[in-house]
């Protein structure tokens, strides 16, 4: 099983002819390769998995997961 993250676009530029982007993940910032989702922009939510965005999600989908995922962080 594997565990997307979504994550907000800060930034997108080119990296040795690849699509990446910066990205906010609850206020972590990485890099991320943004091969899989021709057409995001900056502004959209993605889910991530392993440094790849696999997919272009809503906001509201991506608030409710974060906030799933603080919930369980929570319980530890």
């Amino acid at each position: 099983m594997c565990l997307g993250i979504p994550g907000k676009i800060i930034d997108i530029y080119d990296k040795e002819g690849l699509p990446m982007g910066m990205l906010d993940f609850n206020g972590v910032r990485r890099e991320t390769c943004l091969t899989a989702v021709s057409g995001a922009k900056a502004g959209d939510f993605v889910l991530v998995h392993a440094g790849f965005a696999l997919s272009i999600i809503n906001p509201q989908d991506a608030i409710e997961t974060q906030r799933l995922l603080d919930e369980i962080d929570s319980l530890e």
